[in-house]
């Protein structure tokens, strides 16, 4: 039984057809994700689904009646709920006051019944498998804990459809295999999901079935049993895709980064040395301390012990500043909340490093930084038009190529990469491994913090596996594979060494 149809969903923005005769059937009970690029449609769709933007033509139907004008409080009244990868809640306020906001109970005479919603609240959680104080502030959360109590305010007042706009982005496999749980239960109970995701695991893991958008256009629906990851690629792509191996073998130069004995909130006594013109993923289960040890080289979290040197200088001191000044750059995991200024142009999301780095120099040469920005505008293939555009006008490849932009921008020869194409589709990935190899070849020595397997291979030349916080194994490109990197990164293989 189909809980919505939308059919022959048309919509143009200036002109511009961004949508055109779009079909979209979700059954009840079921988890479907939606494929397709940056700027595919996906959003567009779900926006209108949602109220936020009007069709242009098309119709809708949810629950067998059809929805003439959807808005934002009809949609939500009828059981729709949009869940953005942004999160929308309230740090100031309980976990129980944002589940509650705008639907509080409260005794005749004003007073909020707080009793019975922290007890309402808790019963909730604990029924979903959320470990969740509802007394807590959200600005105490994790970033995983947060995404969760996201999904449970949707649910809390019965939504039908939720749509799940890459909700797997800031947790962990522990929590994403117990929203995944939490998921499979709520379908057996008549809810059904949208899912938006750009990680085909994932989308193998846990959906039913799916849609494949490309350039504003249905392509095509099917059963995800009756399919395969290659496929899919190919469907949101084109003819263009392909899956062949972009690694290139290249001549490394002298030792650039040495780290000694290394330790820091998270990892312990790493020991390891980097080449010029050298690609190395780090790599580990989540939590693994891979990421703590990108950010503390760069000055984002202490060092309480150990050396890190850059062309046989040690960094006496600390900090990200320094870390800049000696030619290290950082490109950080979450871009939407780490490296996007949003109020800022693309031309000033370029030049924001560069000018940190030269803060003495209050005046701005705004035509010297418009000639450096179309150069890099060409140099890395950034789809946009005037410097002047904002920054969040672009696809979500094209925003990791200005922020990639800004740090080559400063001349910095170290450039660490934390997840870097963390809510990039497929075309625009290949786009981002073909640009660090060419980096490469052009010197610059880069380190890649990923749990994509198939992205190290695609351009590693040694993988750094950690686990419980050590580097446990260095691997040449030639020994990186699934089967070898999860049996070091889950301890097995120590721990049949140790049986051995």
């Amino acid at each position: 039984m189909s809980i919505l149809e939308m059919r022959g969903i048309s919509k143009a923005f200036n002109g511009v057809e961004v949508l055109r005769g779009v079909d979209l059937t979700i059954e009840k009970g079921e988890i479907h994700t939606i494929l397709g690029e940056n700027g595919a449609g996906k959003s567009t769709l779900m926006n209108i689904l949602t109220g936020v933007v009007p069709m242009d033509g098309g119709r809708i139907t949810f629950l067998g009646k059809p929805i003439e004008r959807p808005t934002v409080s009809l949609t939500e009244k009828l059981g729709i709920a949009f869940v953005h990868q942004e999160l929308n809640l309230f740090p100031t306020m309980k976990v129980y006051e944002n589940l509650f906001l705008t639907k509080e109970p409260a005794y005749p005479w004003g007073m909020l019944k707080k009793r019975e919603m922290i007890a309402r609240a808790r019963r909730f959680l604990g029924e979903l498998g959320v470990e969740i104080d509802p007394t807590a502030l959200v600005s105490e959360l994790r970033m995983g804990q947060k995404q969760l109590l996201e999904i449970a305010k949707a649910l809390f007042f019965d939504a039908k459809l939720l749509i799940l706009d890459e909700p797997t982005t800031a947790l962990n496999n522990e929590e994403i295999d117990r929203l995944f749980a939490i998921l499979k239960r709520l379908c057996k109970g008549g809810t059904s999901f949208i899912f938006i995701s750009h990680k085909m695991p994932e989308i193998f893991a846990i959906s039913d079935r799916y849609t494949v958008l490309r350039n504003g256009e249905f392509i095509a629906q099917g059963n995800i049993a009756d399919t395969d990851a290659e496929s899919l690629a190919r469907l949101m792509v084109g003819e263009t895709y392909s899956s062949g191996d972009v690694y290139r073998q290249r001549t490394l130069g002298d030792t650039v980064l040495e780290l000694s004995r290394l330790s820091g909130p998270g990892f312990h006594g790493v020991d390891l040395s980097v080449n010029r013109g050298e690609i190395l993923a780090l790599t580990g289960l989540q939590g693994s301390g891979s990421s703590e040890l990108m950010q503390a080289v760069f000055g984002a979290l202490p060092i309480e012990s150990g050396t890190v040197s850059v062309n046989g200088k040690p960094l006496t001191r600390r900090g990200i500043h320094a870390a800049m000044q000696a030619g290290i750059a950082m490109l950080p995991s979450n871009r939407k909340e780490n490296s996007v200024v949003p109020d800022m142009s693309v031309l000033e999301n370029v030049y924001l490093a560069k000018h940190t780095l030269s803060a003495r120099r209050q005046h701005i040469p705004r035509r010297a930084e418009l000639k450096k920005y179309e150069s890099l505008k060409l140099l890395l293939n950034i789809k946009a038009g005037s410097g002047s555009e904002a920054i969040l006008s672009l696809s979500g490849g094209n925003q990791q190529k200005v922020f990639l932009a800004r740090w080559l921008n400063t001349g910095s020869s170290i450039l660490l990469l934390d997840n870097p194409t963390q809510g990039i589709d497929v075309g625009s990935k290949a786009e981002i491994y073909q640009l660090i190899l060419m980096l490469a070849e052009s010197g610059k020595t880069v380190l890649i913090n990923t749990l994509e397997i198939g992205e190290i291979q695609k351009v590693a030349d040694r993988c750094a596996v950690f686990y419980d916080g050590r580097l446990i194994k260095l691997l040449s490109h030639g020994e990186i594979s699934e089967h070898t990197v999860m049996m070091y990164s889950t301890n097995a293989a120590q721990t049949m060494e140790g049986q051995a």
